[in-house]
């Protein structure tokens, strides 16, 4: 019935100076997707690849947060931050097929993917 969202960053389009707070541990990991200016704003969605929906049930669990910009050591950065996922495989829905669309996530560990 839907999609289905957790776990996002609220939608301020300012410049983001203080550190992000992680929520990762035992079986929870976070990912960094690090974005070109151009999709400043934009929101990526991610959902776990184990049990994918089945034919003609096109509910899956997604989860989405927006691309921001970050100053970290007095450079702007464009990234999407995923807080705290549970550990396992990823689609990353890229805007595009020539982006990294696949990711795994450790318990404890941040990944991270770049498509700039």
């Amino acid at each position: 019935m839907g999609e289905h969202h957790t776990h996002h960053e609220h939608r301020d389009l300012g410049v983001h100076t203080a550190p992000a707070v992680l929520d990762i541990g035992e079986d929870i990991g976070a990912l960094v997707i690090y974005t070109g200016p151009e999709l400043h704003g934009h929101e990526i969605e991610v959902s776990p690849r184990a049990n994918p929906p089945k034919r003609g049930h096109g509910e899956t669990r997604r989860t989405h947060t927006a691309v921001l910009e970050r100053r970290v050591n007095g450079r702007s950065l464009f990234a999407a931050l995923f807080l705290a996922l549970q550990a396992g495989d990823y689609t990353i829905w890229a805007p595009n097929s020539n982006l990294p669309a696949a990711v795994t996530i450790i318990g404890g560990q941040v990944a991270e993917v770049d498509w700039r």
